[in-house]
């Protein structure tokens, strides 16, 4: 079993991941430069079965998705407000972790057979995406369930 924990900034809230990431997602929509005030999220995804909450009590905030009308759950730190996972209502078995908040953040790897970067018609003007990755315009999934295809760059790729 792969074990790796992580929290909040105070402490107050600690879980684990029980697996490697199903996937990784790096995402460039505007939901997630908000949520973390950065150009884009880096999100490994997990079963729900593989993720525990060990100490502490989160919060929820729920955010209806503008691009499939379903609420993203986002949990954070109640005291800290760290954000530190998200749930999905159209993807009820996953949870989405922020990776930032790992305490090795970097454990994972983002390899092209289970890596993808999505919304890059909303990426900042200046973000280069590395050659070999699956990318996407919007998300990799249409709302109806059907997969995009998706663009790989040969070499390493600006946006604008």
């Amino acid at each position: 079993m792969t074990r790796h924990e992580g929290g909040c900034l105070c402490g107050a809230v600690r879980y684990a991941t029980l697996s490697m990431p199903n996937r990784v997602t790096v995402c460039h929509c505007r939901f997630c430069q908000k949520a973390t005030g950065s150009a884009y999220m880096v999100e490994p995804i997990f079963g729900a079965e593989s993720f525990v909450v060990f100490s502490g009590s989160q919060k929820t905030y729920d955010q209806v998705s503008a691009g499939s009308g379903k609420v993203v759950h986002v949990h954070f730190c109640g005291d800290c407000g760290t954000k530190l996972w998200l749930s999905f209502e159209r993807f009820p078995d996953a949870v989405g972790v922020y990776a930032g908040t790992f305490d090795d953040p970097c454990w994972f790897p983002i390899e092209p057979a289970t890596s993808k970067h999505i919304f890059l018609g909303v990426a900042r003007s200046d973000t280069i995406i590395p050659a070999g990755l699956p990318t996407f315009i919007e998300h990799a999934t249409a709302n109806d369930g059907t997969l995009r295809e998706a663009t790989i760059f040969e070499t390493c790729h600006q946006i604008g």
